[in-house]
């Protein structure tokens, strides 16, 4: 086995753990927090060069954090022990992420929705149609998917968008969908939609505050480019 390859004999100042006592988690890359994760690297690797081949394989965090333990597992160098402690700890992030959506959150403006939701729906494969309902405070109340698929005017209902917003004695929505693409400029169809149920809104007296569309990482807000 060729000594050099194990963490121990990498200087210390290099070496995950100590840089995380010394520098704080958050100075640490993704493959060196899945290097303490890991604990241990293989006969013919270290740990690092393990962690960074889990990384490359999945093509970062975006799809780790959707791997299966089949997934993981078939991995040279990752067995049921190591598959599920890397899981673990993904499963613990979302829950952490979960907790804090499900308090309540206010929406200052677009900036706010989009971060609200951006984790979530920047990385699903279809297009998702998601309400959140605010109290006059502007606080989210709840969030509702209304449905899945590509967006027109046909399959977006108003009766289904306010029918949860009466449910929850809502005082103003924000509509917001996905671009699969990462591209999120607005189509034709996602204009209309947003015309229509503004429109709906008003004559109900629930407004619709915003209808956002989410990238990769970036966002458009359909009333700050004027089309509502």
């Amino acid at each position: 086995m060729d000594q050099s390859l194990l963490i121990k004999d990498f200087p210390q100042d290099e070496r995950p753990r100590e840089r995380l006592v010394s520098m704080g988690a958050s100075s640490l890359s993704n493959h060196e927090l899945i290097a303490i994760l890991l604990r241990t690297g293989t006969k013919d690797e270290s740990v690092l060069q393990l962690s960074n081949r889990i990384l490359t394989h999945f093509e970062g965090l975006q799809l780790l954090q959707h791997a299966s333990l089949d997934e993981m597992m078939n991995i040279k160098g990752i067995g049921p022990a190591k598959a599920i402690q890397i899981i673990a700890a993904i499963e613990i992030g979302k829950r952490i992420v979960q907790r804090k959506s499900s308090q309540r959150y206010t929406i200052h403006g677009p900036e706010d929705g989009a971060n609200y939701v951006m984790e979530e729906m920047r990385v699903l494969s279809q297009e998702h149609f998601v309400c959140l309902y605010l109290n006059t405070k502007n606080q989210v109340l709840h969030k509702q998917t209304i449905f899945i698929g590509s967006l027109n005017s046909s399959i977006v209902h108003p009766r289904e968008v306010f029918k949860e917003a009466f449910r929850r004695s809502a005082a103003s929505l924000i509509c917001i969908h996905n671009h699969p693409s990462g591209d999120p400029t607005p189509s034709r169809e996602d204009i209309e939609v947003t015309k229509r149920l503004k429109e709906c809104g008003f004559i109900i007296g629930i407004e619709l505050l915003d209808h956002l569309i989410i990238g990769d990482r970036k966002y458009i807000s359909l009333k700050e480019k004027g089309y509502m």
